[in-house]
């Protein structure tokens, strides 16, 4: 987020805004602090129901869509990282991030239709996820363990994260937030061995970026 909030002043521009949305069942009591210490002065959602990531099927954060002045979008679904990250246990590092997607996003925002790294609404309506039956029931399933997580009944409500993990594997957002109720938290070894068992069975952390 601070890298970010640096991109947005470099920007400078009245026509571009900076949606952020945390998916995060904490609600505002966790993060607010994370957009507090970024400085954000962009504008910033707290979903605690995943609910825009259930609509566009983004199965990681963070994850992205460009929508231009008449509220299209000309690209979508894609790791919005400014810069290439690593995180290391001390035996091995996990790199993820580029440093072309913020370049590009520029280009876009001072060439508008003309820039080279929109698409076209086909390519657009492909990079769509569909979403599977078992999807749409692990998307109920979540936002039934966060009722009844903030009701008290916190054994239905991990029965109903584990179903929503179980219906949809391949959701990394519902792996993580799940993560972020234990001690080791939502970067820990758990986490580290879970991206390390995708890159080894050949699964995209984030679909290619086609930049």
């Amino acid at each position: 987020m601070p890298v970010w909030q640096r991109i947005y002043e470099e920007i400078d521009n009245p026509d571009f805004v900076i949606i952020c949305a945390a998916q995060d069942t904490g609600g505002e009591a966790v993060a607010g602090p994370i957009f507090d210490a970024a400085g954000a002065t962009y504008i910033q959602i707290v979903d605690e129901n995943h609910r825009i990531s259930s609509l566009f099927n983004f199965v990681n954060v963070p994850s992205s869509a460009w929508i231009d002045e008449t509220g299209r979008i000309v690209r979508i679904d894609e790791g919005t990282y400014s810069q290439i990250h690593a995180i290391s246990d001390g035996q091995e590092t996990i790199t993820f991030g580029n440093d072309v997607y913020t370049p590009a996003l520029k280009d876009w925002i001072e060439n508008g239709e003309n820039s080279p790294y929109i698409n076209a609404p086909e390519q657009v309506s492909e990079n769509i996820r569909t979403h599977s039956k078992e999807q749409l029931k692990a998307d109920a399933a979540f936002c039934l363990g966060n009722f009844f997580r903030v009701h008290g009944h916190n054994d239905l409500a991990d029965h109903y994260w584990a179903l929503a993990q179980t219906l949809n594997p391949e959701s990394i957002n519902f792996f993580r937030q799940n993560l972020t109720l234990t001690e080791e938290g939502s970067a820990g070894n758990t986490f580290r061995q879970r991206i390390s068992e995708y890159i080894s069975q050949g699964k995209d952390y984030y679909r290619p970026l086609d930049i």
